[in-house]
């Protein structure tokens, strides 16, 4: 039985969200999501996502293709994470590429290509532009 890992943040929910999850679920038998906590993404993007963390998770667990979902507190923490969940895959976008090859020493670490003209931000600065 092969576990795949991802993460993300999953802020106003999109289908370039759906497809990458769907993609990675295709990889093994379980797909186990790491949801950035609100304190996170202000880290990495300097803003807190447009709907909370624990919506977020609600959404990402109503998935029938997902199986497990927790919060991801800190991108160091991530080898961390593969290992108590036993990971054999981790699942990355490319606009991450190369960036978690660091934990390859655990788990195989694959970068799937994003679904193009559509991501998060761009949806933000539409909507903010209306």
């Amino acid at each position: 039985m092969k576990k795949v890992i991802t993460f993300g943040t999953f802020d106003v929910f999109h289908v370039g969200h759906v497809n990458i999850l769907e993609r990675a679920r295709a990889y093994g038998d379980e797909l186990i999501v790491g949801v950035s906590s609100d304190e996170l993404n202000f880290s990495k993007k300097g803003r807190y996502p447009i709907y909370n963390e624990k919506e977020r998770m609600k959404i990402i667990s109503s998935l029938k293709f997902v199986d497990q979902v927790f919060l991801e507190q800190s991108l160091e923490l991530k080898k961390e994470y593969i290992t108590t969940y036993n990971a054999d895959i981790l699942i990355m976008g490319d606009d991450w590429l190369g960036r978690f090859d660091w934990v390859s020493d655990v788990c195989e670490v694959i970068y799937l290509p994003r679904t193009p003209s559509i991501s998060t931000t761009e949806i933000i600065e539409i909507v903010k532009s209306i």
